[in-house]
């Protein structure tokens, strides 16, 4: 569906065109058309391929979707692909933009996203003097209010490794830790494929043979591929705690098995000693010692409970139970 349609001249807005007057808009000198799309039908994109000369192949990439985030030239319209990555608990929610910048129009086509982006048009409607510079400076607010949305999503994922660092060491927890880590890790990991195919496709929009669109405004698209740098290093530093962590889980998990195993290898070495004691004097021997003492019973079970509590005492002393 349409969301707006608005044409603009030397930075300040001059009309909201019908589709079908968006021709007539872009013959004037000064002028460039701004037109947001959400989840567009194919009719939609047949007809903005029709009045601002779109690439087949970018537009049906459009239409498809599920793009991986890409940076490409058309002749003199840049097409760029970029995920909105959203925090819906317990999953992340991956959404798309697709823009289409031209000398003299942007076209931005959002699919499989709640988030707005009204808050975009109005920032650069406030500052005039940059929106002069035409479709490259709203490429370049349109990708850096993409690329901010990224912040509370790293911030939600710090937060829930935190809570999780704090039980590594809960008894009995290491098997529930572990589970939330790898789901983290795949949470991470979305955010990693939205992240780092736009760091690299971001760096020729600001260094080398920049595309003409760009021209003006390449110290713009420079501070998006710092924010994107940062965020890249941050999910980085995420994967290698979150891997150390689970290494510490699984490590946890074997102390607390071979804390178990000395438990029963202990209470086995004591009932063994029980064990001998009664095999030896339960043998049926006419001529075995003390058989005939009407003490033998009670000094026997007085040996076994002695030497029985003196390996336990023992045992206790080097934590083995």
């Amino acid at each position: 569906m349409l969301i707006n349609c608005v044409a603009y001249q030397n930075g300040t807005k001059l009309a909201e065109p019908s589709i079908e007057d968006i021709s007539e808009y872009l013959k004037q000198p000064d002028c460039f058309i701004w037109v947001a799309l959400r989840d567009a039908t194919d009719a939609e994109l047949d007809k903005m391929q029709e009045e601002f000369g779109l690439h087949d192949l970018a537009v049906e990439d459009a239409r498809h979707g599920h793009q991986r985030p890409k940076i490409e030239e058309y002749g003199e319209t840049l097409f760029v692909v970029m995920h909105l990555v959203e925090v819906e608990h317990p999953e992340l929610t991956v959404g798309e933009v697709s823009i289409f910048a031209g000398r003299n129009f942007i076209l931005s086509v959002r699919n499989r996203s709640s988030r707005s982006l009204l808050g975009v048009r109005e920032r650069c409607e406030r500052e005039p003097d940059l929106l002069r510079l035409g479709s490259g400076f709203v490429l370049y607010a349109l990708m850096d209010a993409v690329v901010d949305l990224y912040f509370p999503v790293i911030d939600e994922l710090e937060s829930q490794l935190e809570s999780i660092e704090e039980r590594l060491f809960n008894k009995g927890a290491a098997p529930t830790n572990i589970e939330q880590l790898y789901v983290l890790k795949r949470k991470v990991v979305v955010l990693k494929h939205a992240v780092t195919p736009m760091m690299e496709a971001t760096g020729k929009l600001y260094g080398g043979r920049v595309p003409q669109v760009c021209t003006t405004t390449q110290n713009y698209f420079r501070d998006v591929y710092d924010h994107l740098s940062r965020i890249n290093a941050t999910i980085d530093a995420m994967r290698d705690t979150i891997t150390t962590a689970i290494l510490v889980s699984q490590s946890t998990v074997a102390i607390e098995q071979n804390v178990i195993n000395k438990q029963l290898a202990a209470w086995a070495a004591i009932f063994a000693i029980a064990t001998v004691f009664t095999g030896i004097w339960g043998m049926n021997f006419r001529l075995m010692p003390e058989l005939q003492w009407d003490f033998g019973y009670p000094v026997a079970l007085l040996v076994i409970i002695a030497v029985c509590g003196f390996l336990y005492l023992r045992f206790k002393r080097f934590d083995w139970l």
